[in-house]
């Protein structure tokens, strides 16, 4: 869903000249800036390496639940998969500016109550640590989605029925889809003053 909305945001944007999504499946999204790798394992990325050069930024928004996942498989697909593709963008585009999804709650792994937690504030250091232009971690919470996008799950229309008076009295944890996916695009163009950005950030970042 947040990879669908940020896909959808870019496409929207004039600043944004020409958009690759890497997929395992096709979006079914056509668009004169859209261009698409079809892509089975993501741990092998090096066949698609000669199609990864001269991007000026990544939003990286795959992600997988911790529900009922074993702390080694999240692990790998949270924290080995993202360091493994991030260190090979960094490689071949070192001017770039790297936007990583991460989450609410997420905080260091001493401090963390939760695994997933851990593993997400884990990422993001070491995220920071490679030699990109910039690094930000966008740490949404509650995300109203856009209408009219298809990976929505059922659940999400019940929330938008109550999402002003969530918003009203969760101002600190709510945002849009729409506020999640400009404000990576101003990380990207613009710049903010913080690297990582909590849900107050995202939603202030996307009305400058």
């Amino acid at each position: 869903m947040v990879g669908e909305g940020v896909l959808h945001e870019c496409l929207l944007h004039p600043d944004i000249e020409k958009v690759l999504v890497i997929n395992r499946r096709p979006c079914n999204v056509v668009h004169p800036k859209l261009s698409e790798i079809i892509h089975d394992n993501f741990f092998a990325l090096s066949e698609a390496e000669d199609q990864l050069y001269g991007y000026d930024a990544c939003f990286y928004c795959l992600g997988v639940t911790s529900l009922r996942m074993k702390e080694a498989d999240y692990y790998r697909y949270t924290y080995t998969l993202t360091l493994d593709i991030a260190q090979r963008l960094a490689r071949l585009n070192p001017r770039m500016i790297f936007c990583y999804v991460s989450g609410a709650g997420t905080d260091t792994p001493e401090k963390a109550k939760f695994m997933w937690a851990r593993v997400k504030g884990k990422t993001e250091i070491d995220l920071m640590k490679l030699p990109f232009s910039k690094v930000y971690s966008f740490r949404p919470g509650l995300i109203r989605p856009t209408r009219g996008l298809k990976n929505i799950h059922k659940s999400y229309y019940f929330f938008d029925l109550f999402y002003p008076a969530f918003r009203w009295a969760f101002p600190k944890f709510v945002s849009t889809l729409k506020e999640l996916g400009i404000a990576m695009i101003k990380a990207a163009t613009m710049g903010y003053e913080k690297q990582i950005l909590e849900v107050t950030d995202i939603v202030r970042l996307s009305r400058l």
